[in-house]
């Protein structure tokens, strides 16, 4: 496994393989590797002939008093995790190298950022895009896989791709849980024991959801308050969003009556998680 850390070096690898009629899967991250990336880098490790993975915080998706100073880190450990799944580079950046001192360019999408984590995060999917549009172009893949737990981003990465019209084919991997059913984020290291617990009440909040539907409600505001209630009787909880939408436009759902998406977004004291489910009423 090699590590690459400038743009230069990552390039002239790229190019070198792909004039040997090489592709190449690549999986960006920002470290801190759980299960939830390994399956991802399981997901693609058959799909080309090789594995990129980058590790790289991205400041710019960042907002004031949000936690990039304090984001987890452990690259030692992240490396022992990433030549274990077969990766065959590690594209490991330093912020200068990304964003140079003149660096002025941002990219934007019009629709798809003004729902769930966008309303209160303003900057974070410009960052996002502009960050993958870099990284694209730098490590130059033919497929890309993103996980699902970040709903929202695996389909504006999806919408600019087919907006810019990159010859990469992007692929979703399935949200990855621990025993107690909490969905795998890196910040989940932030949670002590207590705010865990409250932590939980996201993915059981989905399961409420489900058996509601299955259940034969079929009022989406209904539902909502019956979910506010019960996260907001866990300590240390305060919701962002809880909201059902059309998987694809991420526009509000009033009534279930056909595929809808349920995402949700806590704040357990000053950890913020997400978390969701596509619910099919008719099955």
């Amino acid at each position: 496994m090699e590590i690459l850390k400038t743009k230069k070096h990552m390039q002239e690898w790229s190019v070198g393989k792909k004039k040997t009629s090489k592709t190449i899967c690549f999986v960006p991250t920002m470290g801190y590797l759980h299960q939830g990336h390994i399956s991802l880098l399981e997901k693609g490790k058959p799909l080309c002939d090789e594995l990129v993975l980058s590790i790289f915080v991205n400041p710019t998706q960042f907002g004031p008093n949000e936690d990039l100073d304090t984001y987890p880190n452990n690259i030692e450990n992240d490396l022992r995790l990433a030549e274990a799944a077969g990766v065959t580079v590690v594209f490991l950046p330093q912020k200068e190298e990304i964003y140079p001192d003149d660096f002025q360019t941002r990219i934007s999408l019009d629709f798809l950022p003004d729902h769930l984590c966008g309303k209160s995060r303003p900057v974070f999917f410009g960052g996002i895009v502009t960050v993958v549009t870099k990284l694209f172009n730098i490590v130059m893949p033919d497929v890309t896989i993103f996980g699902k737990k970040d709903y929202q981003q695996f389909l504006i990465i999806r919408q600019m791709i087919r907006d810019l019209d990159l010859n990469i084919k992007i692929l979703g991997g399935e949200i990855v849980r621990e025993p107690d059913g909490l969905a795998m984020s890196s910040r989940n290291a932030y949670l002590t024991t207590e705010q865990r617990e409250s932590a939980l009440s996201l993915s059981r909040s989905l399961k409420m959801a489900e058996q509601a539907i299955a259940g034969g409600e079929k009022n989406s505001g209904v539902i909502v308050k019956q979910l506010t209630a019960f996260i907001q009787s866990f300590s240390q909880t305060r919701i962002d969003y809880i909201c059902f939408c059309d998987p694809q436009t991420l526009e509000p759902v009033k009534f279930i009556d056909k595929q809808t998406l349920l995402s949700l977004a806590v704040q357990v004291d000053k950890t913020r998680l997400i978390d969701n489910i596509i619910i099919d009423p008719i099955q």
